[in-house]
């Protein structure tokens, strides 16, 4: 199980007991009033430092057999920085973590490709992507526009590209 399927599920697992010890039976000491809970979902709480949410200054880690080629700590607003080539058949792994409202671009121009991301305020967010394109083995440059209000980080790696997932089939049969 790779380190961010792993991190996913912990995070998975750690906002549902959270929300369970925030329920209650009822039963409370001040007589006929009934029990309260907060109708807004956690995920809107005003965050506080844990261990399971990364600081954005951090830039996110590679699994491990992916490489390091490049690396861009906490900036705000447009940035562009280079990586390193790889071996012929590596896919090119993208992995920003942003916090702040506010909408992200990040584009690699050597395989032309470009996709947005947004983030937002008091959250801290990953976002991995894999790039297995003809051509993504070259050295290139990654270009960042956002906004000064988002705080970001990137890691560029590379690896193994994943195995391509096969469809299945949701229809039912009649």
């Amino acid at each position: 199980m790779s380190r961010r399927t792993r991190a996913a599920l912990i995070l998975a697992c750690a906002t549902l007991l959270v929300s369970l010890t925030g329920c209650s039976s009822g039963h409370d000491d001040n007589k006929g009033s009934p029990a309260t809970r907060s109708s807004e979902p956690s995920a809107k709480a005003t965050p506080t430092p844990s261990t399971t949410q990364p600081a954005v200054q951090q830039p996110p880690e590679l699994d491990a057999g992916e490489r390091l080629v490049g690396r861009q700590k906490a900036a705000t607003g447009n940035a562009t920085f280079a990586f390193s080539k790889g071996k012929k058949g590596d896919a090119l792994i993208v992995a920003v973590r942003c916090r702040g409202a506010g909408k992200i671009k990040v584009a690699v121009r050597s395989v032309h490709i470009s996709f947005p991301l947004e983030c937002q305020a008091g959250e801290v967010s990953t976002t991995y992507n894999q790039v297995a394109v003809k051509g993504v083995e070259r050295d290139g440059v990654v270009s960042v526009e956002a906004s000064s209000a988002v705080h970001w980080s990137m890691t560029i790696g590379r690896g193994t590209p994943a195995a391509e997932e096969s469809p299945t089939s949701t229809a039912e049969s009649l």
